[in-house]
């Protein structure tokens, strides 16, 4: 969940700072001996009540299990973890930095990524990296396109699905542009978060794969072609479909949980999130009513992993890595994917596992408004990061609210 070009451009304009790296992956054992007693300071989105308390779950396990605690730092913003640690490059603290990990993908991690502002390569070196689905997902290890090369690991895979009451709606729109044509026949009935938000950002790109000619553009740096060109059809699928929306334009929802919540007092027809299981989840939770049902677009979705990365200067790297190591632990990933906790879907590869793990995912009953593999489909590939920076400025300066 990352976003704001000047972070990136600021990054680009300090000199790169050594590795102050303590610790070496690849001896575990040591690893474990120097983290316990160490306390990670995670800074992730504290949007979402559920992810707050899983997060906080995993800390429990955490502490009871290596004597490592946990501190849930929680943004509305990546780019304010990633401005902090460009503070402290800059101010040259390379050791003692305030955060330890931090849930990052997209320009974010491309940005730290080229100025080495990340710890490692480590990810490969995790004892339960051998249980990732490196072939089946190769999200897990492309980032936007950026190839995380070890500075990076995955602990949630995600995929765009769109949400409707079956109630009010019967059948829902299966197309960008079926989309645009059901919003003008029933205006007021649709939104999206707005950008800088992560998802309503992910929305514009779906848009742009709908409306473009070339969609394997988007998958090379947005300097290499006409971009003006290129997203002229985004502006006009927009221009079209602002004054259809709710408060026909003139307001957005702030994030994704605001958006669902559109969708349970009756506001809005259709919603969607990141996470195929969000639904289920919420029905779950009482949060929905059970007549909500999930869709994606004929032509496909989005799909994306999410990752934790570890900056340069961490004061307590051992206990980063535990807890990245713990992540994708497969009880770990199993409970994170019950729809009664999260409904993530998981970036472990199910022939991988010993028998036990294996069954705790079998068992699992993901919900009433869970998708299918078969139903969810192929995702689409994410967009190389500049494309997210790029036309979430260009949607503020068009569109946005109280700029």
């Amino acid at each position: 969940m990352n976003r704001m070009i000047s972070t990136a451009a600021a990054i680009a304009l300090t000199a790169s700072a050594g590795f102050a790296q303590t610790v070496d992956p690849s001896d575990w054992d040591a690893v474990l001996a120097e983290a316990k007693g160490q306390t990670v300071y995670w800074n992730a989105w504290g949007g979402d009540q559920r992810i707050n308390d899983f997060i906080a779950s995993v800390g429990a396990q955490m502490e009871a299990e290596y004597g490592v605690s946990l501190e849930h730092v929680k943004l509305s913003d990546t780019a304010n973890a990633v401005t902090r640690v460009l503070s402290e490059k800059a101010a040259g603290q390379d050791q003692g930095g305030a955060i330890d990990l931090i849930w990052i993908n997209g320009a974010n991690f491309a940005a730290m990524k080229e100025n080495e502002l990340l710890f490692g390569p480590f990810a490969e070196q995790l004892p339960n990296w051998q249980y990732v689905d490196v072939e089946g997902k190769p999200a897990v290890i492309n980032d936007f396109t950026n190839p995380t090369e070890g500075l990076e690991s995955p602990w949630a895979m995600a995929q765009l699905v769109f949400e409707y009451d079956t109630a009010r709606l019967s059948e829902p729109p299966r197309s960008v542009a079926a989309l645009a044509e059901w919003a003008a026949n029933n205006p007021g009935r649709f939104t999206y978060p707005q950008p800088p938000d992560y998802l309503g950002t992910t929305f514009l790109k779906q848009v742009l794969y709908g409306v473009i000619e070339d969609p394997s553009v988007l998958q090379m740096p947005v300097e290499a072609v006409d971009y003006d060109v290129t997203v002229a059809p985004l502006w006009d699928y927009l221009d079209g479909l602002t004054p259809n929306l709710w408060r026909s334009g003139a307001a957005y929802p702030q994030n994704e949980p605001r958006l669902g919540q559109l969708v349970a007092d009756g506001e809005i027809d259709i919603s969607f999130a990141f996470n195929p299981g969000r639904a289920s989840a919420a029905i779950a939770n009482f949060e929905l009513p059970d007549t909500v049902r999930t869709f994606v677009f004929d032509q496909g979705t989005i799909g994306n992993a999410s990752f934790v990365a570890i900056p340069y200067n961490a004061a307590n790297q051992a206990g980063a890595l535990v807890l990245a190591n713990l992540l994708i632990d497969p009880e770990v990933q199993a409970r994170a994917q019950d729809p009664a906790v999260l409904g993530f879907q998981t970036v472990l590869n199910m022939d991988a596992l010993p028998t036990e793990d294996r069954a705790r995912f079998d068992a699992l009953e993901l919900g009433v408004a869970t998708l299918s593999p078969a139903d969810l489909g192929s995702a689409l590939l994410e967009p190389h990061a500049s494309w997210m920076t790029r036309i979430q400025q260009d949607w503020i300066t068009r569109y946005g609210v109280g700029q």
